[in-house]
């Protein structure tokens, strides 16, 4: 369980980059923070790690407060994910997956059969661990990011807009692989976006940022499209959409989903 208690951040320069923030992502759950630029999602997110130290209140992991733990100690224990993928590109793929184990004294070689039980796990054909990140594409790239961030079996996945720099396809193929091994390994996951269509494809729980950190919203996804607390989420999610005013056709016996430009966007399972 992660618990933020009052967290804040101000910079020297006087920038708020988060006001004050309470919330708890509990056990097991994926719960995603969304809101655009300046909304303070990508702060609130490294206070969990201390790559950032809040200014005020504070952020427990458990029973413990973040603050009065080792930053080295805590990042090797928490498996982190960013856009781009973050590897070493000097290093082979097996060398990245295995990077925390290696550092904390396993032996090579089973350090590396490790990696390649998790490259199979993220869907990468394990060979592709001889190879060098700038060999593979942007989709492969981020796949190992996820199987280094699972590397040291952490309890917390922290993922900044880990899928915003590959194209809709492979976005939506990584966005199945992660839901697959939620499903899976059930892991304690805070998930960073501005795109409120992966917010809602991924969270258990969904949190809508305002400037600052202030929570203008959270609630299952369920909830926050059936109920926007104000007019803000209601414009954030698109609530008016014609892509969110969904109706069903009969098309031959067949019921098709439609939105109310008349695009199809699905079929309803017998």
């Amino acid at each position: 369980m992660i618990r933020f208690e009052h967290a804040g951040k101000t910079y020297p320069d006087g920038t708020v980059a988060v006001g004050e923030f309470t919330h708890t992502i509990p056990s097991h759950a994926c719960v995603v923070l969304v809101g655009t630029s300046g909304s303070g999602k990508t702060t609130l997110l490294r206070m969990v790690n201390r790559m950032v130290d809040p200014t005020r209140g504070r952020v427990l992991i458990d029973e413990d407060d973040v603050a009065d733990l080792d930053p080295v100690d805590l990042r090797r224990r928490i498996g982190y994910v960013i856009q781009s993928g973050g590897l070493l590109p000097h290093r082979s793929v097996l060398d990245n997956v295995a990077t925390v184990p290696l550092l904390e004294g396993s032996p090579r070689r089973s350090a590396h059969e490790r990696a390649r039980e998790l490259l199979d796990l993220v869907g990468l054909d394990p060979a592709l661990g001889e190879r060098y990140p700038w060999q593979l594409s942007g989709g492969q790239q981020q796949r190992v990011g996820v199987a280094r961030a699972l590397a040291a079996d952490p309890n917390i996945l922290l993922m900044d807009e880990p899928f915003g720099a590959v194209d809709p396809i492979v976005r939506r193929e990584l966005q199945d692989e992660l839901a697959r091994l939620q499903r899976d390994l059930g892991k304690t996951i805070l998930f960073v976006t501005h795109d409120i269509d992966e917010a809602f494809r991924l969270g258990d729980e969904v949190v809508v940022l305002r400037p600052g950190g202030d929570v203008a919203q959270a609630g299952t996804p369920a909830e926050i499209l059936a109920h926007p607390a104000d007019a803000f989420v209601e414009a954030f999610i698109g609530a008016g959409s014609s892509s969110r005013t969904l109706h069903v056709e009969d098309h031959a016996g067949t019921r098709v989903v439609v939105d109310r430009s008349g695009r199809v966007s699905g079929v309803l399972a017998p």
